[in-house]
């Protein structure tokens, strides 16, 4: 099938199970595509230099400085010299080159026509606008830095394999507070791999729930070899953590962004282990002279209420409760009489008043006016006789006087003369 090259397809869609193209023909298409690349400019890592005694080209692989990804790299050994003798493995560089596939080995390369070295400037200067860019979003802000726990449970620990930056940490813990239980991991904390190692040991310590609080630690270093502890993932990534982070990188003068992002920097690693655990014998320390002031404050608190008990007996209505007692007798009873003689004198002018009034009544009482001589006559159908005209002769009459009543007959009578 495959010597029938005049019916193979022309096109990689038109290809089937029966009509494949062989493994010279897709690298020669994959050749021929490379080739239309125009020369680019490409940074990375040198992470390999292979240069042979005498030979006019150099293999360098060059890797991304953030992922694990890496492309090889021929220079002409005369690039290399118009570097300086200071080009070595883990310098940073720019290349102009131009990507080509070796088909027989099915690899892709790149050849170099010029190299540079990345300055120290121009790397500073990125990492200046990034971390403008950070502060911009908020993720340096102070209100999203969490506390430390007082005595966490668990620290987890990142940090370089066998390096004196772990010896720091966990010496000086221990030494503050010796039951400090550690979830140590070991990663790369210099060149490519240390983003991805060191945000998957962050990502694993973080979902563990018995450690409390992460330390990223790394002792100090060049610009170049700090630069990881700078990548936007791995800030990222610390920011998005639930357990408070503490950073340790370097030195004082080393501020690499991840100091920034972190919920507390310290200083160095031995730094780092005083903050996040409490000194036991600061503490004991503390716990005495609080349970001394509290003492303190006890026998005061006693010696005033004790004074205070003695002024209450010395008080005259406990030395001689009777006294009390008494006064307020006293008190009661005057106020007793005063309510009494105010009772009394309202009584009297009452009845007094009333005996006025009774008189009063009395003088315009009918029946006093029959005491005095005078006499009621009525007809015999309980009329008053006020006219004598209306008397008739042997009309029986109805009389009252002051001692009764008695029935008359007139006689005669005649009208009051107007004299």
């Amino acid at each position: 099938m495959t010597g029938v090259t005049n019916s193979l397809p022309e096109k990689a869609a038109d290809t089937t199970a029966e009509q494949p193209w062989p493994v010279r023909k897709l690298s020669v298409k994959i050749s021929d595509y490379v080739d239309k690349m125009s020369a680019l400019w490409v940074e990375g890592q040198i992470v390999q230099l292979n240069r042979r005694p005498g030979a006019p080209t150099a293999y360098v692989t060059l890797r991304d400085p953030e992922v694990d990804m890496s492309l090889s790299v021929t220079v002409h050994v005369n690039t290399l010299d118009a570097m300086g003798p200071g080009l070595q493995q883990g310098a940073r560089v720019v290349v102009q080159a131009k990507p080509q596939f070796w088909t027989k080995r099915g690899s892709l390369h790149l050849n170099a026509r010029q190299m540079r070295p990345v300055g120290v400037g121009e790397l500073l200067a990125r990492l200046e606008h990034l971390k403008q860019l950070l502060r911009s979003e908020g993720i340096f802000d102070a209100a999203r830095k969490k506390p430390l726990p007082f005595l966490p449970h668990t620290v987890g620990l990142i940090c370089g394999r066998a390096s004196a930056a772990e010896k720091d940490v966990v010496e000086n813990a221990r030494r503050r507070w010796p039951a400090t239980q550690f979830e140590i991991r070991q990663v790369a904390v210099q060149g490519p791999n240390t983003v991805a190692e060191v945000s998957a040991a962050l990502a694993e310590l973080d979902a563990a729930p018995h450690v409390q609080v992460i330390v990223v630690s790394r002792g100090g270093g060049g610009f170049e070899d700090l630069l990881p502890f700078s990548n936007e993932a791995l800030v990222r990534a610390v920011s998005a953590t639930r357990t408070p982070v503490v950073s340790a990188i370097g030195h004082d003068e080393d501020t690499p962004l991840l100091d920034f992002v972190a919920d507390v920097r310290a200083s160095t690693p031995t730094d780092a282990a005083k903050r996040v655990v409490p000194d036991l014998a600061d503490e004991l320390h503390g716990l005495a002279q609080t349970r001394a002031a509290g003492a303190r404050a006890l026998r005061h608190r006693l010696v005033a209420e004790r004074r205070h008990l003695e002024q209450l007996r010395s008080r005259p209505v406990l030395v001689a409760p009777e006294t009390m007692v008494a006064t307020r007798r006293a008190t009661v009873e005057a106020l007793r009489d005063r309510a009494r003689a105010r009772m009394t004198h309202r009584l009297d002018r009452a009845h007094d008043q009333v005996g006025h009034l009774r008189g009063q009544l009395r003088a315009l009482s009918p029946l006093q006016t029959l005491e005095r001589g005078y006499a009621v006559v009525r007809h015999a159908g309980g009329e008053v006789v006020t006219d004598v005209a209306t008397v008739e002769s042997d009309e029986l009459l109805r009389v009252t006087v002051a001692s009764g009543d008695f029935a008359v007959r007139p006689v005669s009578g005649s009208p009051r003369s107007s004299e």
